[in-house]
């Protein structure tokens, strides 16, 4: 649509390996390929490298990005940016399933 606004980002979060010992994220991804990493796929209208400041200072955090959040990855989200704030959402799923067909071990909000 002409004029809409395109302000809204997904983005993607690595997580330490560590958050596999938890029963919640374990049990979320129990085919994951252990050579792939653990990750966070999210949407926001900050640009993802304030959502992850925000992600990692608690405030409106998830908190396996708190515990285990150690870098974005741009390669596996940056074509996809910016979105409008309805094809964010859709972006956050298809991404998370894609990214969770490939063998990564994912968690989304």
């Amino acid at each position: 649509m002409p004029g809409k606004r395109h302000h809204h980002n997904v983005y993607v979060i690595e997580l330490d390996r560590a958050v596999l010992e938890e029963t919640r994220f374990a049990a979320a991804n129990p085919s994951h390929d252990p050579d792939k990493p653990c990750v966070y796929v999210g949407s926001t209208g900050l640009t993802p490298e304030k959502r992850f400041e925000n992600h990692m200072a608690g405030y409106k955090s998830n908190r396996f990005v708190r515990r285990y959040g150690l870098r974005l990855l741009p390669m596996l989200y940056g074509e996809y940016n910016p979105l409008g704030y309805e094809d964010a959402c859709e972006m956050e799923i298809e991404l998370a399933r894609m990214l969770r067909e490939k063998g990564y071990a994912v968690w989304q909000k």
